[in-house]
């Protein structure tokens, strides 16, 4: 039987995951990716989610890639057997369509940072140090790093973190906009998960399309924007969410978007219930 490297809870309408091998340092290896991406599985299948906060246990978040394995490992087919797998656990995280919160305390090194580039919303502990090392070791930047990193900060700001082998405090992460909030260490879970909670207690199906459709726009025309803003309405304006909301703003009251979710019949989506 494996052991539990990566824990996974719910509280309410948030999947909380925790990356749980603190004695090393949380670092990207197999077994961890595996149990990641069953996680992001839940996250995806479960409809009572309504949005995820990711962080790690211990002193660092994550130290990116297994030293063990990439000394085992770097042959050409096993690099490319390990790279194919993306797509069982950081591709359905990076496009899952429910809000991701993560919650950095300590190191993020590497794939560990690009894991945390992952998040919707990044709250960062001040212990929290963004490297790239990538070039110290000799290898390009991966786990997503050269596809975030310059859509987040721009591509000179993107080539001059990664060229120089820098260190980002948390404080120079914020003022470049890569994390949303700098908080102490230990208030880091508590600030995650009141973020996560606030994006499900609103229209979470919503933002979990407009989340898709973002992610086109550095690819994708003018018009072409247009026409996926109009079907993304189309859609949006079908939700129950929707609803919730414009009866909410007429009634000048509070809307419940995981009520109006919830009392709407199960076609798939993000509701507040799990499916029977």
């Amino acid at each position: 039987m494996s052991d539990e490297v990566v824990k996974v809870s719910q509280q309410g309408s948030v999947l909380v995951i925790r990356l749980a091998c603190a004695e090393n340092r949380n670092s990207l290896t197999a077994e961890l990716r595996r149990q990641l991406g069953e996680a992001v599985e839940t996250a995806e299948g479960e409809t009572s989610v309504r949005a995820v906060y990711l962080t790690g246990e211990g002193p660092t978040f994550c130290s990116g890639g297994d030293f063990q394995m990439l000394q085992a490992g770097c042959d050409p087919w096993p690099v490319h057997r390990r790279f194919r797998s993306l797509g069982r656990w950081l591709t359905p995280l990076i496009t899952l369509d429910k809000p991701v919160v993560v919650g950095v305390r300590g190191h993020a090194v590497g794939g560990g940072m690009g894991l945390a580039l992952t998040g919707d919303v990044v709250i960062a502990g001040e212990s929290a140090k963004f490297m790239s090392g990538f070039f110290r070791l000799g290898t390009v930047p991966d786990i997503g790093m050269m596809y975030h990193l310059p859509r987040l900060i721009g591509m000179a700001r993107a080539k001059n973190f990664l060229f120089s082998g820098a260190t980002l405090s948390p404080q120079e992460a914020l003022e470049l906009g890569l994390v949303a909030k700098v908080v102490a260490d230990e208030e880091v879970d508590d600030a995650g998960l009141a973020e996560a909670r606030r994006l499900a207690e609103g229209p979470a199906e919503v933002m979990g399309l407009a989340k898709t459709l973002m992610a086109r726009s550095f690819e994708t025309s003018l018009h072409e924007m247009f026409a996926f803003e109009g079907f993304g309405q189309v859609l949006a304006m079908s939700n129950p969410e929707f609803r919730e909301g414009l009866a909410a703003l007429i009634e000048k009251r509070r809307p419940d978007f995981v009520g109006a979710a919830a009392a709407a019949p199960h076609n798939g989506g993000t509701s507040g219930q799990s499916p029977k």
